[in-house]
């Protein structure tokens, strides 16, 4: 029987483990899916010598800590520079990206004409997927980060002529998950509108305080389950199974 898991920390909070199983069972495949809860990405050296898995999911926050222990990437997954799911291919261990796939199959019904400039907030493996699925659909992107850094602003750099002309918003922290349901991101969230898109990447809870607040003032709003969903599906493909 092949074994697959899902690699980060923590890990309580994720759908993964159970919507994998569900999928197994449903297509009558024999495989398991183990959550496998790493404190040092160190540990994957390990996980490798045991030979027990034929590929993995990988999530936060080791999806670009996990890149120098595989053998290759896929050419989505080179340019993003963000993994998060693995292949064992003849004994290679392959990364491929498909947050960016489930992301732009979640997102693309809902992108408008005038959605032409996205604020994502965040630059870890997500937002780097976000990031690059947002400008393949030619929509200019602007990163925001707790601190100053070259070619991002800083949360306390937003102001509602920003708001005004970035009507797509992304959050692609892990800020309002799972228990910090009472958490969301520190922007001004009176600058939201019906002329706005905001997306959470998160889907536990699926109202999150960021949805929550954005949609009182008027915004269109999306969780993140779709984007699992599809994410899922895709890796399901490429573990040919």
């Amino acid at each position: 029987m092949k074994k697959f898991g899902l690699i980060g920390k923590p890990l309580a909070h994720s759908f993964s483990r159970s919507f994998f199983l569900q999928y197994f069972e449903k297509e009558n495949i024999e495989a398991g899916y183990d959550n496998i809860e790493l404190d040092n990405i160190s540990c994957f050296a390990d996980i490798k010598k045991q030979k027990e898995y034929s590929g993995f999911s990988v999530t936060n926050p080791y999806k670009e800590l996990i890149i120098p222990y595989l053998d290759d990437l896929d050419d989505t997954a080179q340019m993003i520079g963000a993994v998060n799911c693995i292949n064992v291919e003849k004994g290679r261990y392959i990364g491929y990206n498909t947050d960016c796939y489930g992301f732009t199959k979640a997102i693309l019904p809902h992108i408008q004409l005038n959605h032409t400039k996205a604020l994502v907030l965040g630059s870890g493996g997500a937002s780097k997927a976000v990031c690059y699925a947002l400008q393949k659909m030619n929509i200019a992107v602007t990163i925001v980060s707790r601190q100053k850094v070259e070619g991002r602003i800083t949360y306390e750099e937003l102001t509602a002529d920003i708001f005004d002309t970035h009507l797509v918003v992304v959050n692609a922290t892990p800020v309002g998950m799972f228990p910090n349901v009472d958490d969301s991101p520190p922007i001004s969230y009176q600058y939201a509108s019906e002329k706005h898109l905001f997306f959470d990447l998160i889907y536990n809870p699926k109202n999150t305080l960021f949805l929550q607040k954005s949609k009182e003032n008027g915004a269109l709003v999306l969780n993140g389950y779709e984007m699992l969903v599809n994410q899922a599906l895709r890796a399901i493909e490429i573990f040919n199974i």
